[in-house]
């Protein structure tokens, strides 16, 4: 008797270990229908039940290209025809004018409708199709926007929201063998027009950044990329910890007291620095190392200056030894 494909093997594999026994409880795959989501759902529809997991699928409709709801549909009939259950389609609209840009706001419209749906149909995990590429591009883009540790380390394996596992099985996967995968197993993926648009910065590193770097120093650049990110998120996730308990050692009356910030490491001010500027409602996305920097110096380099702007209208200032908000 004949195995799967080796492809396939391999990607039912990295489901099962991400996965592990699901004790009757339900996942949901986010699913474009392009070839890297659609090689995960078709693993998890085979590995999912194997491991006690019920397994349905949710497809978010951006409403950005013309016959999206089409190919939303086709998604859905596809996750009826292989038994996944529930089979959900979540239309979303995007603000043009949104600050975030075209490609933050979808990013953004997209989880948040898939994390309603996932809590309302209390899915215990939901399964995301990144691969070792997307890994890759993440760093290139947190190379170029001058990002710290955090953003270096990409994107987890395994993230918690709330009830919700956030879970990425093919991580480790190169995006051709997904391919393969599909083709293996007769799945004709969907071509995002969006992924080859080069207005789009992740675009641009897909098609001619990450290239140029693999001509320059081998394929294994890739892989050494996502290595990289992997030990970066081990010792972030460790100071990330260490900030947390300074942090509440550093709140007082409100705000923040400066001679408990002064005597952390610079390492864990700038974590607790940030953490207070989330607290205060800046908006995550736009919140960066500047507005960091310029909360720091009100601490450690304090010569009378007036207030912080910070994102979302907030403004933070020194009083008493303490900082605080207007």
């Amino acid at each position: 008797m004949t195995g799967p494909h080796p492809t396939v093997a391999q990607t039912r594999t990295a489901v099962r270990r991400a996965l592990g026994h699901g004790d009757d409880r339900l996942v949901l795959i986010a699913c474009s229908g392009g070839a890297d989501s659609l090689a995960l759902a078709a693993a998890a529809a085979f590995a999912g039940p194997r491991t006690g997991w019920r397994v349905g699928l949710i497809t978010v409709d951006h409403n950005l290209q013309t016959g999206s709801a089409d190919r939303a549909a086709t998604v859905a009939a596809w996750a009826t025809s292989a038994g996944l259950a529930p089979v959900l389609i979540a239309p979303v609209t995007i603000d043009p004018a949104d600050p975030m840009g075209p490609e933050g706001a979808a990013r953004h419209a997209r989880y948040e409708a898939l994390l309603h749906h996932a809590h309302e149909y209390a899915a215990a995990a939901l399964l995301l199709g990144h691969t070792l590429d997307d890994q890759a591009e993440t760093v290139l883009l947190a190379l170029a926007r001058g990002a710290g540790p955090r953003g270096l380390a990409g994107m987890p394996a395994r993230r918690e929201v709330g009830e919700v596992a956030l879970l990425r099985p093919m991580l480790g996967v190169r995006r051709t063998t997904l391919r393969e995968a599909c083709a293996a197993q007769g799945l004709t993926p969907w071509e995002d027009p969006h992924n080859a648009d080069t207005r789009y910065a992740r675009a641009r590193v897909r098609s001619d950044a990450l290239p140029a770097l693999v001509a320059a120093l081998g394929p294994g650049v890739v892989g050494n990329l996502a290595q990289t990110a992997a030990q970066l998120a081990v010792d972030a996730s460790y100071l990330d910890g260490l900030a947390a308990e300074a942090y509440q050692g550093c709140r007082c009356d409100g705000g923040l007291d400066v001679d408990a910030l002064r005597a952390l490491p610079e390492a864990l001010r700038g974590r607790v620095l940030h953490t207070w500027a989330l607290e205060l409602g800046a908006p995550a996305a736009a919140l960066g190392h500047r507005h960091v920097a310029a909360l720091d110096a009100l601490v450690t380099d304090w010569h009378g200056q007036g207030a912080t702007a910070l994102p979302g209208g907030i403004e933070a200032h020194r009083e008493g030894g303490r900082l605080l908000v207007q």
